[in-house]
């Protein structure tokens, strides 16, 4: 009789235990759902084309097909997934064209950085062609660490690494490969 007291007793804290285990499990995988959280914009735009002044003077005309604003995120930050068109003005008005396939703005830096494809040019024939580059907004200055195409109506350059002021009238090469070419 105390064997089969024992086995019910047995199989009924079996049966409590399994039970228990498989709830936990049910509540474990709420907690992971609960815990987790889409990576979706706060804000979305097509077609947009913003205008940055500053004292009644256009500083900056960002024309771009998409973007996304994550601005709920811990480190905020804006995509453009397909692309920017950007043009600076100087405080005379000359512009410096920018260009890029995508480009991402992260707030609480200033920095921008752009991707594939990118070009930097002015009204003087200056370009400077690179598949990475980043813009510090707060000091107006490019740089990168990748490979770059830099043309000039005085001559060409290729290297890797260089900065940049906003207008070209400071450059930084870190290291030029191949041959300077000056142009006729």
């Amino acid at each position: 009789m105390k064997i089969k007291r024992y086995n019910t007793f047995f199989f009924i804290v079996v049966t409590l235990l399994a039970v228990t285990f498989i709830s936990c499990e049910s509540n474990f995988r709420e907690v992971q759902k609960s815990n987790f959280s889409e990576f979706t914009p706060s804000g979305e735009a097509d077609t947009i084309n913003l205008k940055y002044t500053d004292s009644g003077r256009i500083k900056a005309v960002l024309v771009s097909p998409r973007m996304l604003d994550y601005a709920a995120v811990s480190f905020p930050f804006t995509e453009f997934p397909v692309g920017i068109n950007v043009t600076l003005f100087d405080e005379n008005g000359k512009k410096t064209f920018v260009t890029s396939k995508y480009a991402v703005t992260y707030k609480m830096t200033d920095i921008i950085e752009l991707k594939d494809n990118v070009k930097v040019s002015n009204e003087t024939g200056q370009l400077l062609e690179t598949d990475q580059l980043y813009f510090d907004q707060k000091n107006e200055w490019f740089y990168t660490e990748k490979n770059y195409k830099f043309t000039d109506p005085k001559g060409n350059s290729r290297g890797v690494g260089i900065d940049f002021s906003k207008d070209f009238k400071i450059i930084n090469s870190q290291k030029i490969s191949g041959n300077v070419y000056e142009n006729p």
